[in-house]
């Protein structure tokens, strides 16, 4: 099985509440995001369009790398290829709506460089492997031994309209199917 395909066992992550204190109407924390390194080395532009959407995941794996140990099994782990995938392939559909799209995670910014080559991403990936938007926002995350405990970002997208949140998406299920249910809730939900 390759890193596009998802199994069909994967677990289904269940709301476990850690996203409730992400209110609609908050402020983001737009001076922490425009810190992130960008695998573009720009900065990131909440302003071109008028809302941002950005999606966190835990971690990409590269080709030939293994899996960690028992990664299909962590509810929500599995499937960040296939969402950035998705993104990609939905990204015109998005700018149309009005939105800049980014992916987040907590791995280094070369790191990252890779994927976004090898996937073709129109889109910039963010790192936050200093942990700013993950500890400013309580993001929740989870460890693994195997990967030397860093803080993986739980797979969740929030909605940021200039520098309020708008919408949170979390938990996320399936994750190849995510950009599409983003796309159904910008047009439900249009720009006023």
């Amino acid at each position: 099985m390759n890193r596009f395909d998802l199994p069909d066992n994967l677990p289904v992550p269940i709301d476990d509440g850690q996203c409730t204190h992400l209110k609609v109407g908050m402020k983001f924390p737009v001076d922490i995001l425009m810190r992130l390194p960008t695998t573009s080395q720009r900065p990131v532009d909440i302003v071109s369009q008028p809302r941002t959407i950005i999606y966190f995941y835990p971690r990409t794996g590269k080709p030939n790398q293994k899996l960690p140990d028992g990664w299909d099994d962590i509810p929500g782990a599995r499937g960040c290829t296939p969402e950035s995938c998705g993104f990609r392939d939905h990204y015109q559909e998005l700018q149309s709506l009005g939105a800049n799209v980014y992916g987040c995670s907590t791995q280094t910014t070369e790191y990252q460089q890779e994927v976004v080559e090898r996937l073709y991403l129109p889109f910039d990936l963010l790192s936050d492997s200093k942990l700013e938007l993950l500890n400013h926002l309580h993001l929740p995350y989870f460890t693994l031994a195997e990967l030397d405990n860093i803080a993986l970002i739980k797979r969740l997208t929030i909605i940021i309209n200039h520098d309020t949140i708008e919408h949170v998406f979390y938990p996320i299920f399936p994750p190849d199917k995510h950009s599409q249910e983003v796309i159904d809730w910008l047009k439900q939900n249009p720009i006023k």
